[in-house]
């Protein structure tokens, strides 16, 4: 299909770019980033991976991992 396509100036920079950087077309660039916007745009929006944390009763005044590593495996955990 073909079609005039106004573009800003900053994104027809972008795609320069990326064509002289890729060395395909111009045309090949241009629907490769549109194919690539429209498919993520109807992927769905996936819920936010959430850590809780565990309290595992360990003093919170240790600021080196080798005295806590000796706290929890004893001085011989080397």
């Amino acid at each position: 299909m073909r079609t005039t396509l106004t573009l800003d100036e900053d994104i027809a920079s972008l795609l320069n770019k990326e064509a002289r950087k890729s060395g395909e077309s111009f045309k090949q660039i241009v629907n490769r980033f549109l194919r690539l916007g429209l498919t993520a745009a109807n992927r769905p929006v996936r819920k936010p991976f959430v850590v809780t944390p565990i309290n595992l009763g360990l003093p919170a005044d240790y600021n080196k991992v080798e005295e806590l590593l000796e706290y929890l495996e004893g001085p011989d955990y080397r």
